[in-house]
């Protein structure tokens, strides 16, 4: 009788005869129990089950020794128990050895843990537990990048972009200060925007601000440029649809708004405007619409303003009645578009509610309610991507990242929002538009180049009140009486010339002549003067924006018609442009700082 018979006939289940012996690793077919086993089955239940067996075979004690091959014809439970020992699992008891323990009773019952095989040290639990959450972790990094990558590539598709055509430097470094132009265009495009006014325009730059973030991060300005300033438009190289470029003609005397636009302008033209009027340099362009207003007042729940006295603006659509509010969507389109109920009724009464609004939305942007919500940052993902136009050389939404990590370094605090400071146009009987007030707007924009905020400026002056007397202390002579000699020591060539006009045609010093020249160059533009010429050289450095440091005064007194000394030295930058930021702010300069809430109206 074959094997599997014998273990019919003995009630044995069959896959209990294949067993692997773990010192080998073969599988043993067990034709006769009283035969050499390994030491995990030579003892407990196999021995009984050997002795009843060859007591009904009549087999002598020792038997046929046992064969070793790998059953091919085991059935698939002994495979599946024995696959289950050989891995180190916990050891599986086949069919045949619960169903005679469950029988219970016999003189052949052995002990509980008796005859059984010998097993490798099965793995912790614990760290099984560790492989599966890791798998699990590793499933969903997948998973989380793959959903990271679409939403990467939908934000990109959000982005439009214009080419900068050479208008701006391209990029931003972290070890330089940034130059970003924003434009709010009237364009009357998406939902809802149809009826505000004209809606077949192409749209204007409405409203301008120059944002400039200090080479340290520490302290921003922000410059509100007037629609209605009367300024030159220089020519602009701008790429057309297909491809090619056009050169639009330039304007003099003209509407600063019609920079964008107008006979075909894009915001490359408004950038090389801006840089031209204020000779900064700007790194990069960013447009929005009237939507942007809107999603972007919504997407962080609204933003608080106040108000001074009641507004309805029938202009603007705007109804709100004085004290604190909570705007956002059309109703804070409205707020920064209203003029008409607020201060004179004109752009410059706008300006400052823009820059209330701006300033209140900055401080919702950067609160922890704002930074700490992941739903208000997808909102305002969607909203930013959607709403802005920005120049090629940024319309990525990583360079965008990047870009915007670096421009929220800077604390709120430090912020200032300033008016470029203008004049009404004295050559208009109905005033209309404006034009730059040039001493207060040249020492604004130099401010701004040599990287000099507003803030700090304030601090110094506070600072001064207590520190003792230096050379710009003091009274000072009128512009008619100072006398002082031009001569050029570095700057750039014809510099004493126009410097020598400036002074007389546009400051009133008609005591200045122009000596060509000097005998040698100097490293830095310095005013030489004798003591009792101090007020005379007090009213120059005002008008010139020379700083202490470039005074020099003499050991005697002047005698005569003398005149002071003036070499401009290569960090000279033209005439009325003040050599470092001035020492006070310009006198009625438009400010509001960001981190206070002013009430409108």
């Amino acid at each position: 009788m074959d094997a599997q018979n014998r273990g019919q006939a003995d009630e044995i289940d069959p896959a209990d005869q294949w067993v692997l012996n773990p010192q080998t690793g073969d599988y043993e077919l067990r034709l006769d129990r009283s035969g050499a086993q390994s030491p995990a089955s030579s003892s407990g239940t196999a021995g009984a089950r050997r002795t009843a067996r060859n007591a009904a075979e009549g087999g002598g004690p020792q038997g046929t020794a046992t064969r070793r091959r790998t059953p091919p014809q085991a059935p698939r439970g002994a495979r599946e128990s024995a696959s289950r020992q050989g891995r180190g699992d916990r050891p599986a008891e086949v069919p045949g050895q619960r169903s005679r323990r469950a029988a219970g009773g016999g003189g052949d019952r052995v002990p509980p843990g008796a005859g059984r095989r010998k097993r490798r040290p099965a793995k912790p639990r614990k760290k099984r537990v560790l492989g599966w959450l890791g798998a699990a972790l590793a499933l969903l990094m997948v998973a989380t990048a793959a959903a990271g990558y679409l939403y990467y590539r939908h934000l990109n598709s959000n982005i439009t972009s214009v080419a900068d055509d050479g208008a701006g430097t391209g990029g931003f470094s972290k070890d330089r200060a940034i130059n970003i132009l924003v434009i709010g265009t009237d364009k009357r495009t998406g939902d809802g925007n149809q009826g505000y006014g004209d809606n077949d325009s192409p749209g204007h730059a409405d409203t301008t601000v120059l944002l400039h973030v200090s080479k340290d991060r520490t302290n921003a300005t922000a410059l509100s440029i007037p629609r209605d300033l009367i300024t030159d438009i220089p020519d602009c190289p701008t790429t057309q649809e297909d491809g090619t470029t056009k050169v639009i003609p330039g304007e003099s005397n003209t509407r600063f708004n019609t920079s964008l636009g107008q006979s075909g302008r894009t915001a490359s033209c408004t950038m090389r405007t801006v840089t031209e009027m204020t000779g900064i340099p700007l790194d990069h362009f960013m447009v929005a619409d009237f939507n942007a207003v809107k999603t972007l007042s919504s997407a962080v729940g609204g933003v608080p303003i106040c108000l001074a006295k009641d507004i309805d603006d029938p202009k603007s659509h705007l109804k709100l009645a004085a004290g604190e509010h909570v705007i956002e969507g059309e109703d804070a389109l409205a707020f920064v578009r209203t003029r008409h109920s607020v201060g004179f009724g004109g752009d410059l009464d706008r300006i400052k509610i823009q820059q209330q609004f701006l300033s209140a939305l900055m401080r919702k942007l950067k609160s922890n309610d704002t930074l700490t919500s992941p739903t208000k940052l997808v909102r305002l993902a969607e909203a930013g991507t959607k709403a802005l136009t920005v120049d090629s050389k940024i319309d990525d939404i990583m360079k965008l990242r990047d870009l915007g990590l670096e421009l929220g370094k800077f604390d709120m605090k430090n912020l200032t929002f300033a008016t470029v400071p203008v004049l009404d146009n004295p050559a208009e009987t109905v005033k209309a538009t404006v034009v730059l007030d040039a001493p207060k707007a040249e020492a604004l924009f130099s401010m701004v180049k040599n990287d000099v905020s507003l803030t700090e400026v304030e601090q110094k002056q506070k600072a001064a009140k207590d520190a003792k007397p230096g050379p710009l202390d003091g009274a000072r002579a009128e512009a008619a009486d100072v006398r002082v000699d031009v001569l050029n020591g570095g700057g750039p060539t014809g510099a004493a010339q126009k410097t020598l006009e400036w002074l007389q045609n546009s400051e009133g010093v008609l005591k200045s002549t122009n000596k060509g020249n000097a005998p040698a160059k100097v490293p830095a533009t310095r005013l030489e003067y004798a003591p009792n010429q101090a007020d005379q050289a007090r009213k120059l450095a005002d008008l010139m924006g020379l700083p202490a440091s470039a005074l020099v005064q003499g050991t005697a007194d002047a005698e005569g018609l003398q005149a002071m000394t003036l070499t401009l030295g290569p960090d000279f930058r033209g005439a009325g442009v003040p050599l470092t930021g001035p020492a006070k702010l310009p006198e009625d300069v438009s400010q509001v700082q960001a981190d206070k809430a002013v009430c409108a109206g």
